[in-house]
């Protein structure tokens, strides 16, 4: 009955007319962000982050979050339609997908890969619901010494999941670290790593450092690569799957949903890991695994149905222990931030209209997309022959506009496309800068926490292994670290995330 009217005080918050006109351009813009190569939601967020300034905090996380859901959508329209995907996690949809679509089965693949998602992403949110208030009480045991385990395992666990090498997950989270000690100690009021810089004394912000990784690097690195415009001109038809189609599709649709929920809450694993294994598995128990890669219709509704899970769940640990689990996730903690609200578990009781109010939008949210975007396919697909570049010149100055209006200061400009070269140049040496991000946000968190537990330990680092949960903790992170390092693991790693 408690999660009942929990639910009820959800969907009060998000069927409010301001949520569901939020809703709705979240999902919008995140089609067209998934439709268009080279954007991508974290860097449509890092954007658009100036903008939630003026939005009451859950209008703005209903439409941020509207916007990562929205472009896992997206990247499977052109993924199968033109074998161009808009997201990561639609390379794989485009194996199979665009196969169908070549056989002239393009309207039977949208619609599989909308009704999974719209399965997928009521599932778990379903989850969602159902384990925040036991991962909340559970976050309300968590201590000075449980929140420098967890932060630690966050962080070796971004290492370790995440896309490159672990050696240069390790020199991100290292460089993260270290531009997240930048400005005045808390305790001792002294500057530090300033360099003399007066505008450095508060530190970087957040925003023009997000900004300048995640879209002045990429539109650099896009251009390196325009692509041609090229767009499927065939009609697109028979939208409708037949009974043979949608008993085919529906056990991996399940499975991809299930593979998906889990693997989404784990931090760094992200939407591509999801539908990478969602795909092995359905290979792998198939009775005929030489039709996938030509049209196999269980390759394109179990990873589809994974990545849309994923998306939904990773939101599990920013909102009931207060740790991003990706890049995007971490974008919204700082959203919440500008707003002044705390991320970790007092949010589900402190802000239960907030909480709700976004878990409840998720539906609604799902729902839009499957309503409007069949009938927009069209639309979508004729915005791929807008040239790149034209579009190029409004990101910067947006950008730009963005940066300038956090502190009305130049030197977060100068941030900006100083972020922008170093990500650009991250981008040249195969480094992701997700980890990055996230040491620079929980880098901070953990040396409050560090201090605060040897405070009450009376300096005895002891403290760590005493508490059961962070010992657990501890004891999860060596493990990863060990996995980590089998040559048979690190090569299947390699596999996944090879671009």
């Amino acid at each position: 009955m408690e999660l009942l009217g929990h639910l009820a005080l959800g969907f009060d918050v998000a069927l409010s007319w301001q949520n569901l006109l939020l809703c709705l351009i979240g999902v919008l813009l995140g089609t067209l962000v998934g439709v268009l190569p080279g954007i991508g939601p974290a860097t449509t967020i890092a954007i658009l982050l100036p903008v939630t300034f003026e939005l009451p905090a859950v209008g703005a996380l209903i439409m941020l979050a509207g916007i990562y859901y929205g472009a896992q959508y997206g990247g499977s329209t052109t993924a199968i339609l033109v074998n161009m995907p808009g997201e990561s996690s639609g390379i794989i949809t485009a194996l199979d997908g665009h196969q169908m679509a070549k056989q002239g089965r393009a309207g039977v693949a949208l619609s599989i890969a909308a009704i999974g998602s719209l399965f997928a992403g009521t599932v778990s949110t379903f989850f969602i619901a159902g384990s925040a208030s036991t991962l909340s009480e559970l976050g309300l045991l968590f201590g000075p010494a449980e929140n420098v385990a967890l932060m630690v395992l966050a962080i070796v666990a971004v290492i370790v999941m995440g896309k490159g090498s672990v050696l240069n997950g390790l020199v991100m989270v290292l460089i993260g670290l270290s531009l997240g000690l930048i400005g005045t100690d808390v305790e001792t009021s002294k500057a530090r790593f300033t360099f003399g810089i007066q505008e450095l004394r508060d530190g970087i912000d957040f925003i023009p450092l997000a900004m300048g990784l995640f879209g002045i690097s990429e539109i650099l690195r896009t251009l390196e690569t325009p692509g041609d415009g090229s767009v499927l001109s065939n009609k697109i038809s028979g939208l409708w799957p037949k009974w043979a189609d949608l008993k085919a599709s529906a056990l991996p649709i399940l499975r991809g949903t299930g593979v998906g929920t889990v693997l989404g809450i784990l931090p760094g694993s992200g939407t591509l890991l999801a539908s990478f294994t969602a795909y092995m598995l359905e290979k792998k128990i198939s009775r005929t695994p030489e039709r996938f890669g030509k049209g196999a219709i269980e390759g394109l509704a179990s990873p589809e149905s994974a990545n849309n899970a994923a998306a939904q769940t990773s939101f599990v640990p920013m909102l009931t222990l207060g740790m991003p689990s990706g890049a995007v996730t971490a974008l919204m903690i700082g959203a919440m931030t500008i707003h002044g609200i705390s991320p970790g578990p007092q949010v589900v009781t402190q802000r239960p209209d907030l909480f709700w109010g976004l878990v409840c939008s998720m539906w609604i949210g799902n729902a839009m997309l499957l309503i409007i975007n069949l009938p927009l396919i069209a639309i979508w697909v004729s915005i791929l022959r807008i040239p790149y570049r034209r579009l190029v010149p409004a990101i910067i100055l947006f950008c730009c506009i963005g940066a300038y209006s956090v502190n009305n200061s130049t030197f977060d400009v100068v941030v900006l496309f100083a972020a922008g070269l170093f990500g650009y140049a991250l981008s040249r040496l195969d480094c992701d800068p997700t980890p990055l991000l996230l040491s620079f946000i929980i880098g901070p968190m953990l040396e409050e926490n560090f201090r605060r537990a040897m405070l009450v330990a009376h300096g005895n680092p002891m403290t760590f292994v005493e508490k059961p949960i962070s010992l657990t903790l501890l004891l999860a992170t060596a493990a990863l670290l060990v996995v980590a390092v089998l040559p048979s693991v690190r090569k299947r790693r390699e596999e996944v995330f090879v671009e």
